[in-house]
């Protein structure tokens, strides 16, 4: 199913089409990212099993979830603000795997390479957003 998102969407998808939120690139590279905060926070101490790890994934998982649900609303300015929401988890799973390395549980050696990838998907989501508010507004 084509939407009106997808004039806007095409560069954010490698198969030019898009028939659904798993065909966009920041949805893509969301999952990836949520896949590696799990295996990175494997290292957090048990103790925090319920505290720390809990949040950054929960939060982490909530970016991939909120692009998706967001596109099924099939409402413009609801799918927006579901992007929002999904930038706002973003910088929480961020601020949380610097509290990882902050309290010692994380080298931030182990951290660099995520934290560009977050940067990526934090500028898809900007761009998105923007250019979706610009066609809300025409």
């Amino acid at each position: 199913m084509n939407t009106d998102f997808e004039i806007v969407e095409e560069s954010y998808t490698r198969y030019g089409e898009i028939n659904s939120y798993r065909d966009l690139l920041v949805w893509q590279k969301s999952m990836q990212m949520v896949v590696s905060i799990y295996e990175l926070t494997k290292e957090l101490p048990s103790d925090e099993r319920y505290g720390l790890t809990a949040q950054i994934r929960k939060a982490a998982v909530s970016v991939p979830s909120n692009i998706a649900e967001g596109w099924g609303r099939f409402n413009l300015g609801n799918y927006i603000q579901f992007l929002r929401i999904a930038h706002g988890s973003l910088c929480e799973t961020e601020t949380q795997l610097t509290l990882c390395v902050m309290l010692g549980y994380i080298k931030d050696e182990k951290t660099t390479t995520q934290k560009i990838k977050m940067e990526e998907i934090g500028k898809m989501l900007r761009s998105l957003i923007k250019k979706l508010e610009q066609k809300k507004i025409n």
